[in-house]
Formats: C-alpha cells, structure tokens, sequence
C-alpha cells in the first residue's frame, strides 16, 4: 500500500513567458485521497492535465500508475479514470446505454461489460434507474453515474474535477462515501474541490498558488501553518463599519464576512489582539470605541479555509 501511484518531480508547464505551474512536486501512494486545492488560475487545471498525459511538461517529470506522462502519454491514460465537474455524458442515453457504450471506449470484452455494469449500478446506487434517461437524473444521481462511466475500467489511478459542484449537502456527502469505498479497495484518487469543507475528507492535500506548490499535508498538519495567528469570531452590527475597523488595525491580517459572522485572523497569538485574560478584547474595544455597542469575541480554532486564505494571499504578495 505505500508504493507511489502518482509522482511529480518539478513540473513545470511554461506558455511562451507565462509560467503556470512553477516546479510543482508531490507524491501520492496507492489508496489515498489526495486532494489538489488553489485559487482559480492558480494552475491546479494545467498540472492535472499534464498528470494525465494530456499536456506535455515544459520540464521536470512526472509518472501515474508506472508510466510516465511526456514518454508514454497513451499508457497514462488507460491507466486512470478522470471525472470531470461538467456533466459529460450522453444526456439523450439512458443510465445503462451511458455505461455500455464507455465500456466499447474502454474496449472492455462484451462478456465482462456486463457483469461490470451491473456490478457499477449496484455499488453506486443507481439500481432502477437503468432506462432512465441521463438527462432525467438528480444532480447526485448524474454525478453518480458520471463516476460509474470514469471507473469502468477498473483504472488504479481516478481524477476527480469538483467532483460535487452543484449537488446538495446531502448527495455530497453520499458521493464522499463512495470515494472512501473506492480507496479502500485501492483506487488512488486525486480530487479537486472549492469546498473547504470538503478538503477536511482528503487524508493529504496539497495547495497550489500562482503556480508553486504552496503546502503539502495532511489537514492537521496545514492547520500548524497558522501557528503564531489567532483566529476569531466577530458579531457586530453593523458589520460593514466593523469590517472597515478592523482591517484598520495593524494586528489584523483578514477580516472577512461569513453570513452574519466576520471571520479576523490577526498577526500572531502574543499581539493585543490576544491576551490570557482576555482574548480578542483589543478587538472588543476597538469595534466598541468606533461606536459599536453590541459586540461579540470569540476565539476558535483555524480551519483549511483560514489556512487557505493565508497561504494564497502570501503567494501573491
């Protein structure tokens, strides 16, 4: 179980001047849940799709499921399933028409096609939905069968692009299961996702920003990259005039609106933002002596999504 299934060694992917993945290195081993997680434009796209042998490398290397991608792109990519964000499959075939004709795509003998169909239907829920028509389906069921098309084959290694994008809480997390299923047998897999929440699933993630591998961790891990900063909640009305005082402070590094929450990550745990007595009561008074009577201070702990932000914004300063 720790042989590597997926390695990049200094990628890079150059567009005339342009570099949009600067030496990009990180190992994934069989059955994990990797997850891949930057700002649009950061280069998460274009290093997957080198990863897939779609894109040729500018330089540096890289192997999925023992092939390399610049020498061997074609062996690449009958090694691995990829699951796209946009609904790409045939939306006037019904679930089962879908599912046979990737199997003739994939040139899996008609005799196994079957017996892997329904084996795919039963594992995924999609069980009396056979002659339904794709286009019919919910949004978890699409995803669903999305999912059954990109495994088919039975590929060690599965790209997953936002694999959840516009599918309820609910679907979300039945989806999450089947990746964890599908680890446990072990699938490599490799997942993209712009819910933070979701990244809190992978068992290592990787941030990429303006190109450079910003962190590479399990979620416990990238959590210690906000050491020396304290993270609290805000309530006050109203909350534009308290987002203006602080980010007027000097201590604070973001305050950002979540509903009717501001999220502010200050500079570092011993500033006066903080105190043993008292934490987050400089941020008190300050909103109290802008004229703020009720006010609420909270500390917590940071989550992926305060990690995030703060390895972004430092990657573009």
């Amino acid at each position: 179980m720790n042989e590597t299934m997926i390695e990049a060694r200094d990628l890079c992917k150059r567009f005339g001047d342009f570099t949009a993945v600067d030496r990009v290195s990180f190992e994934v081993p069989r059955g994990q849940v990797f997850g891949f997680l930057g700002p649009n434009g950061a280069g998460k796209t274009t290093t997957i799709r080198m990863l897939c042998g779609i894109l040729k490398p500018t330089s540096g290397a890289a192997t999925v499921a023992g092939a390399d991608v610049s020498r061997e792109p074609d062996r690449v990519k009958a090694r691995i399933g990829y699951m796209s964000q946009r609904f790409t499959l045939y939306p006037d075939l019904t679930v089962a028409e879908n599912i046979s004709f990737y199997g003739g795509v994939y040139r899996i003998p008609r005799s196994r096609l079957r017996a892997r169909a329904r084996e795919m239907i039963a594992f995924l829920g999609l069980t009396g939905l056979e002659d339904r028509l794709a286009r019919d389906l919910a949004g978890g069921h699409r995803q669903r069968l999305a999912l059954a098309c990109a495994i088919l084959h039975e590929p060690p290694v599965v790209f997953l692009d936002e694999p959840t994008s516009g599918v309820d809480p609910v679907a979300r997390r039945a989806f999450w299961d089947l990746i964890y299923d599908l680890a446990d047998r072990g699938t490599t897999l490799l997942v993209t996702t712009h819910y933070l929440d979701e990244a809190e699933y992978c068992e290592c993630l990787a941030f990429i920003g303006a190109g450079r591998l910003l962190a590479v961790g399990t979620p416990s891990e990238l959590k210690q990259a906000m050491r020396g900063s304290a993270v609290f909640v805000v309530e006050a009305e109203p909350q534009d005039a308290a987002i203006r005082i602080l980010r007027d402070r000097p201590d604070v590094v973001s305050a950002t609106p979540f509903g009717p929450e501001v999220h502010v990550v200050t500079r570092a745990a011993g500033e006066a933002a903080v105190s043993m007595d008292d934490p987050g009561g400089a941020l008190r008074e300050a909103l109290q002596a802008g004229g703020l009577a009720e006010v609420s201070v909270r500390g917590v702990p940071p989550s992926l999504e305060d990690v995030f932000i703060h390895l972004v914004r430092g990657s573009v300063r």
